[in-house]
């Protein structure tokens, strides 16, 4: 005679609950683990986003003296100038003054605006950093196949 596989004889509660056991043991593991896994994500998410902040506060500041800077070395130097024409004795004193003036403030300018370029391009690669580097690491624990 030949048993029959499917016969309620056969069958072993112990077995199933053995099996479900095991099955609901591995998914608590893997739960824990991605859990742990988007904790530790999430953490360094925030500390990007911190130094990220910090890094655009502290970059905020220094353009701001920067263009403080600028218009009061601006308002001096117009100043002083403003004291020499009220000086000049002639009118062509006047116009060599006047153009010197205009020359000087144009090279004034033409520093003044690659110094706020460079301390713009430095704080925005320090702006960048923190996230830059957070991919960077992202990528690196990704496995190659």
């Amino acid at each position: 005679m030949t048993q029959d596989i499917f016969s309620i004889s056969t069958f072993d509660p112990n077995k199933v609950t053995e099996t479900f056991r095991d099955f609901a043991e591995k998914g608590a593991t893997q739960s824990r683990e991605a859990y742990a896994k988007m904790k530790t994500a999430a953490e360094e998410a925030g500390k990007t986003i911190e130094a990220t902040v910090e890094s655009a506060q502290s970059g905020t500041v220094e353009l701001s003296l920067k263009a403080i800077d600028a218009l009061r070395t601006n308002a001096e130097t117009s100043l002083s100038h403003m004291e020499a024409l009220i000086a000049c004795k002639s009118l062509s004193e006047v116009f060599e003054l006047q153009t010197a003036f205009i020359r000087k403030q144009a090279e004034l300018a033409m520093e003044q605006a690659r110094t706020m370029q460079e301390t713009t391009r430095k704080v925005a690669e320090n702006l960048v950093k923190p996230t830059k580097d957070a991919a960077e690491k992202a990528l690196s624990s990704i496995p190659r196949a």
